[in-house]
């Protein structure tokens, strides 16, 4: 259980646990983090829940803009930004709302965000078995904002590129300029 490890934890940074304000405090992180690493318990199949759907379709749909939630596993701090995923149907198409279910399934577990970004786009690709997969990653880290370096205005951006995305230069820059913010 992680209660007990909970109150350890604030024994040992010099709190009591048993004090008004942090007497529930175990029970809560352990609430917490049993949502926050929810990911664990779910596979793709799951989360994609049959909506994949044959569609002759064969121009590139993106989905931009997912808001990302997840833990870093180096220091279990949060990160935080948006995730942008294009794929080129061959034949079959997948549920939009799915997308954004698919980063929530990989962000709900201890991440490093390159790894995040790669296992979207690998999702992605076997499932669906486009013609290719872009994902792109654009996020801020508490351990680089609170600790650390303390830089509160930097951002990772992370890519995957698979299949057309990686091997078309035209493709990819469709992608780069479709998630980019417009003016006016």
């Amino acid at each position: 259980m992680i209660e007990p490890l909970i109150k350890d934890l604030l024994k040992e940074l010099g709190e009591d646990p048993y004090r008004e304000g942090l007497d529930k405090t175990p029970e809560r992180v352990a609430k917490s983090l049993g949502y926050l690493t929810s990911g664990y318990g779910k596979t793709v199949a799951e989360v994609l829940n049959g909506a994949i759907f044959t569609e002759p379709y064969d121009e590139m749909v993106v989905v931009k803009d997912i808001e990302v939630y997840s833990l870093c596993e180096h220091h279990l701090l949060p990160f935080f930004g948006k995730a942008h995923i294009a794929y080129l149907p061959a034949g079959r198409i997948v549920g939009l709302s799915k997308l954004a279910r698919l980063v929530d399934m990989f962000a709900r577990r201890l991440q490093v965000q390159e790894r995040l970004t790669t296992q979207i786009a690998e999702a992605l690709q076997e499932t669906l078995q486009p013609a290719g997969v872009g994902v792109i990653i654009e996020a801020f880290h508490f351990c680089m904002m609170m600790r650390g370096v303390e830089k509160q205005n930097s951002q990772a951006i992370t890519s995957c590129m698979l299949g057309a995305f990686r091997d078309c230069r035209e493709t990819r820059e469709e992608f780069l300029h479709l998630i980019r913010p417009h003016q006016g």
